[in-house]
């Protein structure tokens, strides 16, 4: 596992993460997920509301990429995770109140990803490369 850094977890906080998938051919998927978010140093987490591709691609076994920038900075990360899909327990009961406080139908699933690499998305010569 690689630990998320204070600084990661503000960026996470603030920016639109995409999530990246492929599906059992090897096509890839990329999709905006609004609720990801930090759920320990070592996890991130996001509601799969619709049920579509991202999800799927998940329960085939794929691999997942989450991505995000701040232009105005600018810096960025990529972060490698394993994932797995909760439909009960604690994590999906938080993810269910926190949907429905927000006026959001309770989601399908809940996506813990567990972080196994790090790579800086920082223009220049650090872009691209493994940092954790």
């Amino acid at each position: 596992m690689s630990t998320l850094t204070q600084e990661m977890k503000a960026m996470i906080a603030g920016q639109q993460c995409f999530i990246g998938t492929v599906n059992k051919d090897g096509i890839p998927n990329v999709a905006p997920k609004r609720s990801t978010r930090v759920l320990d140093d070592e996890t991130l987490i996001f509601n799969e509301g619709t049920g579509g591709a991202t999800f799927e691609n998940i329960l085939n076994g794929s691999k997942v990429s989450v991505a995000l920038v701040d232009r105005e900075v600018p810096d960025g990360y990529r972060f490698l995770c394993d994932a797995e899909l909760r439909s009960e327990g604690d994590a999906y009961e938080q993810a269910k109140e926190l949907s429905l406080k927000n006026g959001m139908r309770a989601p399908k699933a809940v996506a813990l990803l567990h972080v196994t690499e790090i790579h800086s998305l920082k223009p220049g010569p650090t872009a691209g490369k493994k940092i954790g």
